[in-house]
Parts: structure tokens; C-alpha cells; sequence
């Protein structure tokens, strides 16, 4: 019992201890993070930490952000829906993606213009285009640059579809055509053809479009613009001039898979000057009495020095029916100096102003059908043209 005693009364006198111990020892240990020591010894041992206790260094939620760019994008959509509908005679600029409702009629011009536009999609859902702009600017839809501070803003991969066009379409960076007062500045200089593509429209899709002419080219890709595509789409009525028109310094352009109901007034439905690069293929020209494709150079028309020559077009796989006309479905180098322009623009060692010729080379021609021609169905007097298994 004594011996009991003892020894109850001695752990009583060690647990004092070590507790008196301890107090001592909070000041030291009190600035050490325990944690740290743990992770120390595993990796002394060669094991990796668990770090499900941590909290992340920031937590950036994109949800709130890509909730505002939508209701943004929404709110762009239905006013320029509303604004698309509404009876007013200003052109409309697009800055979004846009579906109009099923059967809707428009009628002021729609517009594509600058950067802001980049990224745009009409979709017309079926329904009509019919508006026109300011006079010396008109067409029922414009994609177009900007001058903003000595430099040019561009729109570019803008896209139409399901529309029907009544009137007609045009591209353009400089300027409206070939003779435009910025595009004969700009000729005066050996790196033009650089520069008008800079500065022009790029990337711009008409995907399952009808376009209605009734005077006026119905699509006009102007000096410069590239990588234009006319896809999967018909054109029809009548047009003083062409049907596509190709200008200086375009390139890269596709005109693929479409039908072409229009009748021109002594023209060909496709005039290719000084465009290059382009392929036209898979289409079928109904009405082509006056001719398909024309591959040439405006020499020096309106003071204007063509670089550009409408050399590496591929034109494939297309059918045409001339109905008994003379003009060849396809002619390479259809003009070559044979205009009384071709001499005025200024003297320069480049482009038409050196020689003008429309030297249309390196193009392919191959695998088309032609009926109804006349003596020549297609026209080449070059021989680095590839011409070969054509029917007609």
C-alpha cells in the first residue's frame, strides 16, 4: 500500500514536469509551421506532400465575362436586327452575327466596314436584300475599308449566306474600282500590288446567295481584295457589263459551284484583270453568249499602272453553253494592248506602264465542257498555259 503511494505520488511529480516543460518551450515553437517540418522529413524520405489542404494561389472564373460577351453579342444582334428592318434609307453596318427572321425584307445597304466588322456573319435565313446607298457608293451590300488616321481598316472574315440579293455586291479596299484616285496614287509605286492587298478586304464568303442584276456587274471584287469566295450560289438578270468582275491586284479569289443565269450586253460573264491566283471551277454558265471567262490587263485605263498579271488562275470543271455564239468560252490574253488607253497612264519601269501586254501565263484550263461554240472554244496564245481535256 506505502509502495503504491510512492508511486502515485512520483507520476504526479513527472507529469508537473514535463507541463512546466512545455510552457517553456511555446516561445520557440510558437513561429514554426509544423506542416513544413512534416514535409521536410517526407522529403528527406523521397514522398511528395498532399496538397489538398491548400487553397489555390486565384481562382479567375471566366463565367461572368463570357456571360457578359453574350448578352453583348445578343443585344448586338437584335438591334441590328431591328435597325436592318426598319424603314430608313442609311446604310446598316454590321459589327456581329446577325439572323434575320425567315422571309424578312430589307431595304437599306447592308454594310461591312473596317475592322469592326471582322468576325460579322449575315445569315438572311431566306429572306431578301434589297436597299441601296448614297449615290457614287451603292449596292445592296458594300464590305469595304476605312482610312482612320493615314492607315486602313479592313473588315475581313465576314461572311453572308441564305440570302437573295436584288441589286448588287461589292468589295473594296482603296477604292471602288481601278480608276479610283487612291488606287492610281498608290500605282505609281513598285510595291502596289502589297500594298492594295493590305489595305482591302480579305477573307469575305457569299456561301448559298441569289443575286439579282438588273444594270450594274452583281459582284465586283475590287483592286486588292483577296481571298473573296462566291460559293454554292446563283446569279441572274442582266447586266450592261459583267457578271464577276475580278479587278487589279485581287488575288487568291474563289468562285466555285454556281450557276450563272444572266445576260450580258456584249461582255463575258467573268472578267479576270490583272487577278491572279484565283480558281474558278465547278460552275455552270447558262446564258454565255458573249462569253465565259476573259483573262486580261487594263493597261494604263484611267491613269492607272496595273501590276498585277492574271498569270496561276485555275479555271476546271465548269460547263458552258454559248448558244451559238462567237466568243471563245475561255480566252487568255483577250486584249493585249488592243485599247486606246493602254498608253496613258505615266512612264514607269513596272507593270503596264513598261509593257502593255496582259501577259496571261501560267494558268490551267483543263477539264471543262463547252457546247454550242464557236470556231475556238477556248483562245491561248501562250504556251506556258496548261490547256488540256477540255470537251467541246
Amino acid at each position: 500500500m506505502a509502495r503504491n503511494k510512492f508511486t502515485l505520488v512520483m507520476l504526479i511529480i513527472a507529469v508537473n514536469l514535463l507541463t512546466s516543460c512545455q510552457a517553456d518551450l511555446s516561445p520557440i515553437t510558437a513561429g514554426i509551421d509544423m506542416r513544413d517540418l512534416s514535409e521536410n522529413r517526407m522529403a528527406e524520405r523521397g514522398e511528395r506532400p498532399s496538397r489538398h489542404d491548400e487553397r489555390p494561389v486565384a481562382q479567375l472564373s471566366p463565367a461572368r465575362p463570357v456571360e457578359e460577351e453574350d448578352a453583348r453579342s445578343s443585344d448586338c444582334e437584335a438591334n441590328t436586327v431591328d435597325s436592318l428592318l426598319a424603314s430608313d434609307t442609311s446604310p446598316v453596318k454590321i459589327t456581329c452575327s446577325v439572323k434575320l427572321p425567315a422571309g424578312a425584307v430589307v431595304t437599306r445597304q447592308v454594310l461591312f466596314e473596317g475592322d469592326a466588322s471582322s468576325g460579322s456573319t449575315l445569315d438572311c435565313n431566306g429572306g431578301r436584300l434589297e436597299g441601296d446607298g448614297p449615290k457614287g457608293d451603292g449596292g445592296a451590300v458594300l464590305v469595304k475599308s476605312k482610312q482612320q488616321g493615314g492607315k486602313w481598316s479592313r473588315p475581313s472574315s465576314v461572311t453572308v449566306t441564305n440570302c437573295e440579293i436584288t441589286g448588287g455586291v461589292r468589295i473594296y479596299g482603296l477604292g471602288r474600282n481601278g480608276e479610283a484616285e487612291n488606287v492610281k496614287e498608290s500605282s505609281l509605286n513598285r510595291n502596289h500590288t502589297a500594298f492594295a492587298q493590305s489595305a482591302a478586304p480579305t477573307n469575305i464568303t457569299f456561301d448559298r446567295v441569289r443575286i439579282k442584276s438588273s444594270g450594274t456587274a452583281p459582284f465586283y471584287v475590287s483592286p486588292g481584295a483577296t481571298k473573296v469566295s462566291l460559293i454554292n450560289s446563283r446569279i441572274e438578270g442582266k447586266s450592261r457589263v459583267t457578271a464577276i468582275y475580278l479587278d487589279a491586284e485581287s488575288a487568291s479569289n474563289r468562285i466555285l459551284n454556281n450557276t450563272f443565269d444572266i445576260a450580258t450586253a456584249g461582255r463575258e460573264i467573268i472578267a479576270v484583270d490583272g487577278s491572279a491566283d484565283n480558281e474558278i471551277s465547278g460552275n455552270t454558265f447558262n446564258t454565255a453568249l458573249n462569253g465565259g471567262v476573259f483573262l486580261y490587263r487594263n493597261c494604263g485605263e484611267g491613269g492607272t499602272i496595273r501590276h498585277q498579271a492574271p498569270q496561276h488562275n485555275r479555271i476546271e470543271g465548269n460547263v458552258f453553253k454559248m448558244g451559238g455564239g462567237k466568243s471563245p468560252a475561255v480566252w487568255l490574253n483577250s486584249r493585249n494592248g488592243n485599247r486606246s488607253y493602254c498608253f496613258i497612264d505615266p512612264s514607269h519601269p513596272f507593270g503596264s506602264s513598261l509593257t502593255s501586254k496582259d501577259l496571261a501565263q501560267d494558268n490551267i484550263v483543263e477539264n471543262n465542257k463547252i457546247g454550242g461554240a464557236g470556231d475556238e472554244a477556248i483562245r491561248n496564245d501562250d504556251p506556258s498555259n496548261k490547256v488540256s481535256r477540255n470537251s467541246h
